[in-house]
């Protein structure tokens, strides 16, 4: 069932997104699919390149086609003061705003904030960035690798004696970038609203990073450092580990708690572990269970473990993940502008999520959105034939 917009969370809600790649992109697609109106505005010449980053049908990328869904599309160049002018005009209306470029390329545009707050003062204008607006590093170009190795994850990230291992999820591009700007800006919102002054919200995915690698930091509150793959929860207890299976598959093992623990050694046959929930970091356990582990197929542990709530689980691949009974169950996987797209992962009553937009052409409402802040035909058709749209 399609619910009405007016029912949608965020109806009502204009955002302007000028961000590229992934960060502000999928921050402004958590929006769009609880109904704000997301305009992505890519600029004239090689506009948002996650068009053209990986295979994709008809030029456009599974990666571009994924993140921008349920927005429209404008194009402007922000080099010309006709391309300024309509942001500015475009400004009037929206709430919020969001950007990833470096600090200050918006302020050399002559659209930076204070010129956009001065035509709408309780305009939220989010901006994305590696390391903030200030300080040393501040104007330092990065990615998620780089963000997660100054933070201090990727240190902590992999096995025992072995190197850092690169994550497959992008960390802060998607916790950083993404989640914690989201948070932000619509706490921003919610005070525009309730005070008609609009704010500056400066989200750096370094940062973003730091501020949640919390285990870490209780260990060096108590004056420890904890060895890559050694703490409590990066395979350094052998209640919490991943094993291999004797078909080269993994098994997460997460019987953290005591009561999990017995649950598991009751199912494995291996009662007399039961005793040594208090020795977990000891090696030898470690390598009694992966070497009980290793002796039976993937399949065989699931098919032992499944209905025992133990906290174990297969390592699931990609496909299997999306065919998983549970996912399935709670839709998170569907079919959109010809590939397999993952749906918002949270749920909201009284609102259903569905895709109202594949990913716009470029530029493709370019047009009806010029004629809904005053743009007649004529004035289009000059922006057009100038390149400005």
């Amino acid at each position: 069932m399609t619910v009405p917009a007016a029912a949608k969370p965020l109806s009502g809600v204009r955002i302007l997104d000028l961000s590229r790649l992934l960060p502000g992109p999928v921050a402004s697609l958590h929006l769009a699919d609880l109904g704000a109106d997301v305009i992505k505005v890519e600029d004239t010449g090689a506009g948002d390149y996650a068009r053209t980053m990986g295979e994709g049908a008809d030029g456009t990328s599974w990666f571009f086609r994924a993140v921008n869904r349920n927005k429209r599309g404008l194009r402007l160049d922000l080099k010309q003061p006709d391309g300024r002018e309509v942001l500015l005009r475009l400004v009037a209306s929206a709430d919020i705003l969001i950007e990833s470029f470096r600090p200050g390329v918006m302020d050399r545009l002559g659209v930076g904030y204070e010129v956009l707050r001065a035509r709408n003062p309780a305009l939220v204008y989010c901006a994305i960035t590696g390391y903030g607006q200030d300080g040393p590093w501040a104007l330092r170009a990065g990615h998620d690798l780089n963000y997660i190795a100054q933070s201090g994850v990727l240190e902590q990230t992999g096995t025992a004696d072995g190197p850092p291992a690169i994550p497959a999820l992008q960390i802060g591009d998607l916790l950083g970038g993404a989640m914690s700007a989201v948070a932000a800006m619509l706490a921003a919102l919610h005070q525009a609203r309730a005070t008609g002054q609009g704010s500056f919200v400066d989200v750096a995915m370094a940062e973003s990073v730091l501020a949640h690698n919390l285990f870490p930091l209780f260990s060096h509150a108590a004056g420890t450092t904890p060895a890559r793959g050694a703490d409590l929860l990066t395979g350094g207890h052998a209640n919490y580990a991943v094993y291999r299976t004797s078909d080269n598959r993994y098994l997460a093992v997460a019987a953290l708690e005591e009561k999990f623990w017995q649950l598991f050694c009751d199912a494995v046959g291996k009662t007399e572990w039961k005793s040594r929930y208090a020795e977990t970091t000891d090696p030898a356990l470690h390598d009694e269970v992966s070497a009980l582990i290793g002796s039976r197929s993937l399949a065989d542990w699931t098919s032992l473990l499944d209905a025992v709530d133990c906290c174990v689980t297969p390592v699931l691949t990609l496909e299997e993940a999306l065919s998983h009974p549970q996912f399935r169950a709670r839709g998170m996987a569907l079919q959109a502008d010809g590939m397999t797209q993952l749906a918002p992962p949270f749920r909201i009553s009284g609102w259903d999520f569905t895709v109202e937009r594949t990913a716009p052409a470029v530029g493709e409402h370019t047009d009806e959105v010029l004629a809904a802040i005053g743009y007649g035909a004529d004035e289009i058709a000059r922006l057009r034939q100038s390149r400005i749209v």
